[in-house]
C-alpha cells in the first residue's frame, strides 16, 4: 500500500495478541493444576441444593476445590439428633446424590452432625460401659 511502517505495526499487534492468548492459556492451566475453591455463586448453589434436601436442618463448613473442570466438595450436614444412624446416613446419601446430579461435582464427602431442636428436651444417650470392671 506504499506505507512501509504498517508492516511492523501489524506484526507488533499480532505478536501482542499471540502473547496475550498464550499468557491466558498458561494462567488457566496453572490454576487447574493447583487446588483452588470455586466461586461463591457456585458454592451457594451447592449449599442451597443441600439445604433443600428433606431431613437436613442446616449446612456448614462447605469446602470446595477444583479438579480440572470438576469440583470436589466437603460439607457438614445437620440432621435431627433423634434420628438413627441409618436414617442420618440415608439423608446424607440423598443429599450427595442430589448434588452430583445437579452440579459439576465429581465427588462429595459428607459429615453428619446432630441438630438438637430447641423445642425438644434432649438428654444424653446412655453409652455402654467401657469394659472396666473395678480397677487394674
Amino acid at each position: 500500500m506504499g506505507y512501509p511502517i504498517l508492516d511492523p505495526i501489524a506484526a507488533a499487534i499480532v505478536g501482542f495478541m499471540v502473547t496475550r492468548m498464550g499468557w491466558n492459556f498458561g494462567w488457566d492451566a496453572l490454576h487447574d493444576l493447583m487446588d483452588r475453591a470455586v466461586d461463591d455463586v457456585e458454592v451457594q448453589a451447592i449449599r442451597q441444593t443441600l439445604i433443600d434436601t428433606p431431613g437436613i436442618s442446616n449446612v456448614h463448613d462447605v469446602r470446595t476445590r477444583k479438579m480440572g473442570d470438576m469440583i470436589v466438595v466437603d460439607a457438614h450436614l445437620e440432621v435431627d439428633a433423634d434420628l438413627s444412624v441409618e436414617q442420618g446416613h440415608d439423608i446424607a446419601v440423598a443429599a450427595r446424590n442430589r448434588v452430583l446430579q445437579r452440579h459439576r461435582v465429581i465427588n462429595m464427602m459428607t459429615h453428619v452432625d446432630p441438630y438438637k431442636r430447641p423445642d425438644r428436651d434432649h438428654e444424653a444417650p446412655r453409652l455402654p460401659d467401657s469394659g472396666s470392671s473395678g480397677g487394674v
